[in-house]
């Protein structure tokens, strides 16, 4: 596959399992949010869903070749599809976002333009003007975000959102294997990589939307306690590597005589 990389062209990545109630409606929404002047393909990374959602998507697009339904039957999970579509997508530009219709294409267009400026534009919910429509959630997460904050002693106001746009060869530079793994909490360790590598950051407020079709894979407790369990490690690997750092300053600093 040769990369293209023209600035007016991007590709987005959806992480698919069982939405075949959501799919088609999804990227026909993110077919109508594109830019004038752009071009755009949809990579649908399906983890062999069950309802059916790779056929459906195959069927329905077949004439369509900007949007690619790619079959993954091994090695599989949320985080690891997104770091699938990184790697087999076309364009130099990407942005990522669920497939459940919670993240809103109508954002695209915002997304793509800050992102001429910055690495990894984030859409958020808890900065200024940022929003969800299920309230709970919303009061949950933000308490959640809050803790993840002090944890890892981050700015970032989002750091499970999971709506970006970035570079995809600043992404590519990453270690990915130490960030795509698991579920959402790969969002953190995103960010925390990103910004440890020098990469530019900013927050846009976004509206994140109700699910549509089908019900949410999340289990509450379950990923309060792998994301919880997820940041107390990265917390521990951040203390050491400054603790690394300061003993290599000690040991390079001149004593006076």
């Amino acid at each position: 596959m040769t990369l293209q990389t023209a600035s007016n062209a991007f590709s987005v990545i959806l992480p698919t399992y069982n939405e075949a109630g959501n799919i088609v409606e999804l990227v026909n929404k993110i077919r109508s949010a594109v830019p004038e002047g752009f071009a755009c393909e949809v990579l649908v990374i399906d983890d062999n869903s069950p309802d059916g959602t790779f056929d459906l998507v195959r069927e329905t697009f077949k004439n369509d070749p900007s949007v690619r339904p790619i079959l993954r039957t091994s090695d599989r999970g949320f985080a690891k599809s997104i770091r699938h579509g990184i790697e087999n997508a076309a364009h130099e530009r990407i942005i990522v976002m669920d497939s459940d219709l919670t993240h809103d294409p109508i954002e695209i267009p915002r997304l793509l333009h800050v992102g001429e400026i910055y690495d990894i534009v984030s859409g958020s919910r808890f900065c200024a003007g940022g929003r969800m429509t299920d309230t709970k959630h919303y009061m949950t997460s933000l308490v959640y975000n809050w803790i993840l904050r002090l944890l890892l002693r981050t700015q970032v106001q989002d750091n499970l959102g999971g709506y970006f746009c970035a570079r995809r060869d600043s992404i590519l530079q990453l270690p990915m294997n130490e960030i795509f793994f698991g579920y959402g909490e790969y969002y953190f360790r995103l960010l925390h990589f990103a910004q440890r590598a020098g990469m530019s950051i900013v927050e846009l407020p976004s509206h994140y939307l109700l699910r549509g079709a089908g019900t949410s894979k999340s289990n509450w407790l379950h990923m309060i306690w792998s994301y919880t369990t997820a940041a107390l490690r990265l917390k521990s690997r951040i203390a050491f590597s400054e603790e690394t750092k300061g003993d290599n300053n000690s040991s390079t600093t001149p004593h006076s005589s």
